[in-house]
């Protein structure tokens, strides 16, 4: 059995060189919401030097709410928000002599799209066009998933070590007081039961089914650190490869 652990980086908190060690796929902010060029080739870097998978993260431009406030922009505008900033990070990854892998989209860009169709095909078709063979990270069951397999796609259906679930598969909004997970135990019981089990306990207490096939750490978390290293420990004592999604 493997899992793939990813976690958000290059977005100026400091931690991803103590971050890189214990995960296997980096999602790098591309200048949007967080990061810049500079940021972007040190994170890119470090990846490398871990043989860690390198994707783009894109957000919203809306670095003053880092990302997380929901924006309305035109379809058009959405494939130009996510090419742009894929593009920029694909070439600072190439040049290097690595290869982009995967795409994330981050924050409120990520939810919204979650739940809106539309929203999703924007951002799948801007992915494909860019290059086909590239996997999208989506939430588990959301239509991000389902907008991208319906093109052809691939995917990796997405849960979270560190956010709580709500009773139809969706996260916890963070304005929520418990969206998110701060106890190290409880994210390790939780990453346990949605690898093993296929299934999360929602905030009510609703056994609810998921495909795993990445697990999420923000890198923002002030436990970011110590989850990683928690939850990378626990993988290896339950025999749990660690292990880039890559078909």
């Amino acid at each position: 059995m493997h899992i793939d652990l990813n976690c958000d980086m290059g977005e100026g908190m400091g931690n991803d060189a103590e971050l890189m060690p214990f995960i296997s796929s980096a999602n790098i902010a591309c200048g949007f919401h967080a990061g810049d060029e500079d940021t972007m080739r040190r994170t890119i870097e470090l990846a490398l030097e871990h043989r860690v998978a390198i994707g783009a993260h894109p957000g919203f431009p809306d670095r003053e709410n880092f990302g997380r406030t929901e924006m309305d922009f035109p379809e058009e505008d959405i494939i130009s928000i996510v090419s742009e900033q894929v593009y920029q990070l694909l070439d600072l990854v190439f040049a290097m002599g690595g290869k982009l892998q995967h795409v994330k989209p981050h924050g409120a860009l990520y939810n919204m799209s979650a739940r809106n169709y539309s929203l999703a095909s924007a951002i799948a078709n801007a992915v494909y066009e860019i290059d086909e063979h590239l996997v999208l990270f989506g939430l588990s069951g959301s239509a991000s998933i389902q907008a991208a397999k319906d093109i052809g796609l691939q995917t990796a259906s997405e849960v979270f070590a560190d956010r709580t679930y709500q009773d139809d598969g969706s996260l916890t909004p963070r304005k929520e007081a418990n969206a998110l997970i701060t106890n190290e135990q409880d994210a390790a019981q939780q990453v346990l039961q949605m690898i093993l089990k296929k299934e999360v306990t929602s905030i009510h207490g609703k056994i609810v089914p998921i495909q795993c096939d990445t697990i999420c750490i923000h890198g923002d978390g002030k436990q970011a650190t110590a989850f990683a290293r928690q939850i990378n420990t626990l993988l290896q004592k339950n025999q749990i490869d660690l292990r880039s999604f890559h078909p």
